[in-house]
């Protein structure tokens, strides 16, 4: 079984385990351009991931339930409000987004294609 390993290790990736245990977060958005560094193929529907913790541990499993790659500026409301990270619209989610991969050292434009994760909580340890 592959793995999901959500934002970046610390705090960061305890809240949003934390939201996906909860059931509050039901999507997410990465690079596309990450897959092809991890030289790694995209999820598929009904393929089942272990949610890491920082130390490998899987906190959860969850069902891809979705997958679609898109320019960064086509993404909807109602995928950045499934992620359940409390933004207060779309705006407010690009900018999050925004600010996270310059963190990252990676720039991100309008046309930057990103991968957009449905899944469901399948299971807990």
């Amino acid at each position: 079984m592959r793995s999901l390993e959500l934002g970046v290790p610390g705090a960061m990736r305890a809240e949003l385990n934390s939201l996906v245990l909860a059931g509050a977060k039901t999507t997410t958005t990465g690079l596309l351009a990450d897959y092809a560094k991890e030289t790694e193929g995209l999820e598929y529907p009904g393929e089942f991931l272990a949610v890491l913790d920082d130390a490998g541990g899987c906190v959860a499993t969850v069902e891809i339930t979705g997958v679609r790659v898109l320019p960064f500026a086509e993404v909807t409301w109602a995928h950045a409000d499934a992620e359940g990270e409390g933004f207060a619209d779309l705006a407010d989610w690009r900018s999050g987004h925004l600010r996270y991969w310059a963190r990252q050292g990676v720039p991100v434009t309008d046309g930057t294609l990103v991968v957009c994760l449905a899944f469901r909580l399948v299971e807990t340890p």
